[in-house]
């Protein structure tokens, strides 16, 4: 009678796969501690004193100021209003950078039309130009058509977004098939019914991308708001904000509560848009494999 002898596993071969699997992982956890370190000082600051962060060496650990910070930032300066303000221009910009972008983006990727090419090699030349120099060209128009001082003011000028037509022309010309595109025209489908019930559902993680890097733009953008809004009850949150930050005795635990609480509403947007960002991307891989 033969017994089965099983063979013992080769723990060995194991071995090496596991430290050469160590390395990426350090290297991604370093890269969350340097990403996260910066949202955490500004917590740690936010919740002590200005004596607290003047200490040599400073100190790292939360303390128990931040409701005293937060009343003293909503005590100073109009925190809500310019919120309001901002929300306002943020999410009215995003919602247009998203429909204006993707519909020159999808003319750009899939339709041939007389100066196609020269006009997005103009778009690129723009997309690499500064944004400051379109400061006084624009003031100088929002002038002529009375809208200085108007919240509109902020939200035209930021439509037609050279990166986010670059971006989504990019992924729509590798992300639909053109197959999808002649059926829809067999099935007389004309260009803006192709746009939206083709390209649009196709390319949802593209514009969750857009979305955040638009209403991020928006949300964070100080020269322009604080050029062209002359009217104090129109004024931003990022202008707002600082105003805490003048003078020589700047109370830098309250400036960062303000830094704190204008960046929640981000994290909020990010999470939002970045669950759908983050399904079509593995959605895509997981077809492709």
């Amino acid at each position: 009678m033969t017994t089965a002898v099983t063979p013992r596993p080769d723990t060995g071969a194991k071995r090496p796969r596991r430290r050469k699997g160590l390395s990426p992982h350090l290297f991604l956890v370093l890269a969350v501690v340097i990403s996260v370190f910066p949202f955490v000082w500004t917590i740690v600051m936010a919740t002590n004193t200005t004596r607290d962060i003047y200490k040599s060496p400073p100190k790292l650990t939360f303390g128990s100021h931040l409701l005293e910070n937060v009343r003293g930032v909503l005590d100073t300066v109009d925190f809500f209003g310019s919120m309001l303000n901002t929300v306002v221009i943020a999410s009215v910009t995003t919602v247009l950078v998203l429909f204006v972008d993707s519909l020159a983006a999808f003319a750009f990727a899939k339709f041939e039309f007389p100066g196609r090419k020269i006009l997005f090699g103009t778009l690129l030349v723009f997309m690499m130009l500064p944004l400051q120099l379109a400061v006084l060209p624009q003031f100088i128009l929002m002038s002529e058509i009375g809208w200085v001082g108007m919240l509109k003011a902020l939200v035209w000028p930021a439509l037609s977004n050279a990166f986010g037509i670059f971006w989504l022309r990019q992924y729509i010309e590798n992300g639909v098939p053109d197959e999808l595109l002649d059926a829809a025209r067999i099935d007389g489908a004309g260009f803006f019914r192709q746009y939206w019930n083709v390209a649009l559902p196709m390319i949802k993680p593209a514009l969750s991308f857009l979305a955040i890097y638009a209403f991020v733009g928006a949300w964070n953008d100080y020269v322009w708001p604080l050029i062209v809004l002359t009217n104090p009850e129109h004024v931003t949150l990022q202008v707002e904000l600082a105003q805490l930050n003048v003078g020589h005795n700047t109370d830098y635990s309250m400036v960062m509560a303000g830094v704190l609480m204008a960046s929640l509403p981000l994290v909020i947007v990010f999470a939002v848009f970045a669950r759908g960002f983050i399904a079509g991307a593995t959605e895509g891989a997981v077809q492709g494999s």
